[in-house]
């Protein structure tokens, strides 16, 4: 099995012993993302809707170095701190899934790293 690290300064670093994805086997898993601007280094938007955005633009930005892209991702794991706020994220989420969009799962959790919002992990295949 082969196995390739993906990392990009388009999105934010690991915050811990791990990699932004991985290329196994013409796949792309993504770790999960938190809305962490990559420029700043912080969280900056405070609703779920402005996380929900910076979460999807640095997922595409790790699909994008992994030779990939949002059109190809299959499955995705949702974490929300409040499932309440469900509805918010989503309709952001459809904006950019609006085509074709993948299997995914949502869970509430109790809560997420840096006092986060939302934390969306993927799995994609590679561009073609």
């Amino acid at each position: 099995m082969s196995r390739q690290v993906v990392s990009t300064t388009n999105a934010p670093a690991a915050l811990g012993p791990y990699s932004q994805a991985i290329i196994s086997n013409g796949m792309v898993y993504v770790s999960g993302q938190i809305p962490i601007n990559p420029a700043s280094g912080e969280i900056e938007a405070q609703d779920i809707t402005g996380q929900t955005e910076q979460v999807l633009k640095n997922l595409e930005a790790i699909l994008t170095e992994a030779g990939s892209s949002i059109a190809n991702v299959v499955k995705t794991t949702c974490f929300l701190d409040d499932i309440n706020e469900w509805p918010a994220m989503n309709d952001v989420y459809a904006k950019v899934f609006h085509t074709a969009p993948p299997a995914r799962s949502a869970f509430e959790v109790g809560k997420l790293p840096k006092n986060a919002k939302v934390e969306i992990e993927a799995i994609a295949k590679l561009n073609e």
